[in-house]
């Protein structure tokens, strides 16, 4: 079992700490390593930590487990590493521009910044990042939440003329537009998600998915697809149609705080986001909010990467 040195933690470097934190290819392979595998680099098909480091390939090893002829595989065999022309050094850039920012850092600027060939590169390597980031194993969520949902996309009167609502037809001035439901612990993690309809059956499907029946309070707005949770949750509402805003305990100050971080991003850092990538830049601002205290916010995006 090979020797692992545990890495410094990383959150926001300048531009001299990331250059002396991972001045080569050897470094960044070393820092991979060390926060993939933290009890020792291990088989990536069987688990076996009886593998052995191949002389004659820097950072290949051998597993004689779980092949008739042995499988060799390096460090960055099933990650989003594999299989591309950027060197890690690269890699770990991109990734520690997307964490430095609350709302985020375009492809564009990505693509301008470390000098790519091309924007389609930046931009591949971004939504790469953003699929690893994705949470598909938490923990659902305790003690007070809130749940609510909003609306992504351009004005009414900015779209085209189909599309727009104008109050003819159902939807009114949200046709058109994207839906994301969100839920989140007070003092802790978000869980949000892309929604096909703000109908009672989706909306409580999302929560039943993201929130645990253990909660001491659910928190949401008058809406009435909200409705079903009184029968599964301590459930109470503020009505923001009548002015209420907080009652007590009850309110949906945090989860719209969620929602202003990633309005923002998506008016002044990514401008336009499709409905079919949507999802994925859900995933990175609920990565970054869910890693906001974190002190070593890279090295748990490397790890997931």
């Amino acid at each position: 079992m090979s020797n692992v040195i545990k890495p410094k933690a990383v959150h926001q470097l300048t531009a001299t700490q990331f250059d002396s934190l991972f001045p080569d290819e050897d470094a960044c392979a070393a820092y991979l390593v060390a926060r993939r595998w933290p009890e020792g680099v291990s088989c990536p098909r069987c688990g076996n930590l009886g593998v052995y480091e191949l002389k004659t390939r820097k950072w290949h090893w051998q597993c004689e487990q779980c092949a008739p002829d042995g499988y060799r595989f390096s460090h960055i065999v099933g990650t989003i590493f594999e299989n591309t022309n950027k060197p890690l050094r690269d890699w770990f850039r991109v990734i520690h521009l997307m964490l430095t920012s609350k709302k985020g850092m375009s492809a564009l600027q990505i693509y301008r910044f470390l000098g790519f060939g091309s924007y389609k590169t930046a931009w591949s390597m971004c939504h790469r990042v953003r699929t690893a980031l994705a949470d598909r194993n938490f923990e659902k969520l305790a003690g007070i939440v809130e749940v609510d949902e909003t609306f992504i996309g351009g004005k009414a009167k900015n779209r085209h003329k189909g599309d727009r609502g104008d109050g003819v037809g159902p939807g009114g001035p949200t046709a058109g537009k994207a839906i994301i439901a969100g839920a989140v612990r007070r003092k802790g993690s978000v869980v949000a998600r892309v929604i096909a309809n703000t109908k009672a059956s989706t909306l409580t499907s999302f929560v039943n998915e993201a929130v645990s029946t253990k909660v001491s309070l659910l928190c949401t707005d008058q809406w009435k697809g909200y409705e079903r949770l009184d029968a599964i949750y301590p459930h109470e509402r503020v009505d923001h149609a009548n002015g209420q805003y907080v009652i007590g305990a009850v309110h949906t100050n945090t989860i719209e705080g969620f929602w202003s971080l990633i309005k923002r991003g998506m008016v002044g850092t990514f401008h336009k986001v499709s409905k079919k990538y949507l999802p994925l830049y859900v995933a990175e601002f609920q990565f970054r909010y869910n890693n906001r205290l974190n002190a070593d916010i890279f090295g748990a995006a490397i790890r997931e990467c």
